[in-house]
């Protein structure tokens, strides 16, 4: 069984208390078997000092044995000496060991049996009494002391001291130590265990930090006090989780932007793990094969023949590179296309493969846009001759505008001259009255004036919009941009009772020029405005999105555009304004697309017309 560092702690604890204890305990119970000893010792030199004094006094006459035998106070002396527990043997003994006297009569002329001397008992050490007191089942402990008459040595006194009773009277004693021996072990685990939660909670504190860091959690904070080392743990466990939560940040970031990077791929992407499973497919790839699902196996993606199957088989086999191979596939519309495969090792640092790296490139795509680039270098320079064009048309119109300005002013001192017989000329010159022109001539003037400014107008546009333009890019807070057009809305709003109601703070910059940005809000703003004659709102929105995109939106709740001109909205010229020039919205797309970025319009007739354009955050 494992245990943990509080289990640890407290087993430690209790064992050492627990030593001292027993230590203690065996230290006090061997002072108690040495004071036992020494008590039975004492009395048992105390009874030999008081037989051998009654001996000396009993008188003889022939044989001391026989006086001594025949005195009755010598044997009541010996028989009271056995009211001692610990008492077991009281007799006089003679030269040869037998028994002259003896409390218990039935031994009166047997030798006195041997044991261990209690005198050399005595002087061991106290726990060496212990141990010998405690060993085997039991012995007497003799105590000799020789017996005079006179000069003359005529026998020996033996007090016989049982171990077992001794050994029973600290039985007794030991009762009282073993149940404070208990408690103090009690007392131990218990404070072991309180000083044990009380250390270790700083260690429970970091043990919870470093789980929740292991779930996934960012900016996991300890709060430990600070006046020993744990504080210090603390304070580097704070620093490191800060550390991680900064670099999940910044690794999340990467992370999503190679995940948009491959999402919007023209080219399939797949990887297969070196189990064969897939591992990722981008929406390319599942859409060129349908079975294409994370952790489905090569032949749950596609035949034994498939072209890529092969490509990932071999690859994983001979762990090189294969391709690039053409194969000829179905695209979701149903239409057959031609793909350039190719199949690449993935290695980690130390060489071993993770992984195989499929691609299907569409060929047909990209002569698609080889031909788009080809075509848009046409336009390009079919620009640069239109706007020429348009400018020498200018010249000339200016001229015929000037000319027709010229023959206004004849016609007109003409018809008046008629009517007062005379009139000096455009050159100054007086002429005869020349007969009146027709009343439609001047009519006729005014038609061909307005149809050439309109065809100026016509040609300003045109250039406008032809024109290639110098961006002046540099972060825009687009929230300060619709802040500015507000104010310029705010008359024709408040004209046609229009609401204008705006979300634009704490949006992120983005990468643009101002200038062109707020004349294409202000444009869309006005168009909206335009397009509610009868009131409604205008929201002007602004958000950051995935991608590090941010999304403007400008919507109303108007008459809406029929479907059948949403095709056409940006389109130069068109309009379905009565002075509408055609030349608003298509600004509008052209700055979006010189700011890499897209447009979009939704629209439900009667019910409003949404336009949204996504740019990329500076």
């Amino acid at each position: 069984m494992r245990l943990g560092i509080k289990g640890k702690q407290v087993l430690g604890v209790t064992t050492i208390v627990g030593a001292v204890v027993v230590v203690v305990s065996l230290m006090h119970l061997a002072q108690l078997a040495k004071a036992s000893l020494d008590g039975s010792g004492a009395r048992a030199e105390l009874l030999a000092s008081a037989i051998s004094s009654r001996v000396s006094s009993v008188p003889i006459v022939s044989d001391p044995y026989e006086a001594m035998h025949g005195d009755a106070a010598l044997r009541s002396l010996l028989e009271a000496s056995l009211n001692d527990p610990t008492v077991t043997v009281a007799a006089i003994a003679n030269l040869d060991g037998v028994a002259v006297l003896n409390a218990d009569l039935s031994q009166e002329g047997h030798p006195v049996p041997v044991a261990a001397n209690l005198r050399e008992l005595l002087a061991r050490p106290a726990l060496s009494q212990l141990l010998a007191i405690y060993r085997d089942q039991g012995r007497n402990l003799d105590f000799a002391q020789p017996l005079f008459m006179g000069d003359q040595q005529i026998g020996s006194i033996h007090i016989g001291v049982s171990s077992l009773l001794i050994r029973r009277d600290l039985n007794r004693s030991l009762g009282p130590a073993v149940l404070t021996a208990l408690g103090a072990l009690g007392i131990a685990v218990f404070g072991a265990t309180v000083l044990a939660q009380l250390l270790l909670r700083p260690i429970h504190v970091i043990r919870s930090g470093l789980t929740r860091l292991g779930r996934g959690e960012t900016g996991v904070q300890l709060d430990l006090p600070q006046a020993d080392e744990f504080g210090e743990l603390g304070t580097f466990f704070n620093t490191v989780s800060a550390q991680i939560a900064a670099d999940r940040s910044h690794m999340a970031g990467q992370v999503a932007h190679l995940e948009s990077a491959v999402e919007h791929l023209e080219d399939a992407v797949a990887i297969v793990g070196p189990d064969g499973r897939l591992l990722f497919a981008n929406p390319a790839m599942r859409s060129l094969i349908p079975s294409a699902v994370v952790g489905a196996s090569l032949e749950q993606l596609a035949p034994a023949d498939h072209p890529l199957r092969r490509m990932a088989e071999d690859t994983l086999t001979t762990r090189q590179s294969r391709g690039p191979t053409s194969a000829t596939f179905n695209d979701p519309k149903g239409e057959t296309g031609e793909r350039l495969l190719l199949a690449h090792p993935v290695n980690d640092a130390a060489g071993q493969l993770v992984g195989v790296m499929l691609i299907a490139r569409n060929v047909e795509y990209l002569s698609q846009v080889e031909s788009t680039i080809r075509y848009s270098r046409k336009l390009a320079a079919l620009g640069r001759l239109s706007a020429g064009v348009a400018h020498e048309v200018k010249n000339p119109l200016n001229a015929m505008a000037i000319h027709l300005e010229l023959l206004r002013q004849y016609v007109a001192p003409s018809a008046l001259a008629s009517a007062r017989g005379g009139a000096r000329g455009p050159l100054g010159i007086d002429t005869p009255a020349p007969s009146a022109p027709p009343p439609e001539a001047l009519q006729h003037v005014d038609v061909i004036a307005r149809e050439i400014r309109r065809l100026d107008e016509v040609v300003q546009g045109f250039l406008k919009f032809s024109r290639p333009e110098d961006l002046k890019l540099q972060p825009v807070n687009v929230a300060e941009l619709i802040n500015e057009v507000v104010p310029i809305v705010t008359p024709e709003a408040e004209q046609r009772r229009v609401s204008i109601a705006v979300e634009a703070e704490g949006a992120p910059e983005v990468n643009g020029d101002p200038g062109m940005l707020r004349q294409a809000i202000l444009n869309l703003a006005l168009n909206a405005c335009q397009a509610m004659p009868d009131g409604g709102t205008l929201r002007l929105r602004c958000e950051s999105i995935r991608g590090r995109r941010v999304r403007i939106t400008v919507a109303d709740t108007g008459i809406g555009i029929k479907p059948e001109h949403l095709k056409r909205i940006f389109d130069l010229y068109f309009t379905t304004k009565e002075k509408g020039s055609g030349i608003g919205l298509s600004m509008v797309y052209r700055t979006v697309q010189m700011h890499d970025g897209e447009i979009e319009v939704q629209s439900t007739p009667g019910k409003g017309t949404t336009f949204t354009i996504v740019l990329p955050q500076a």
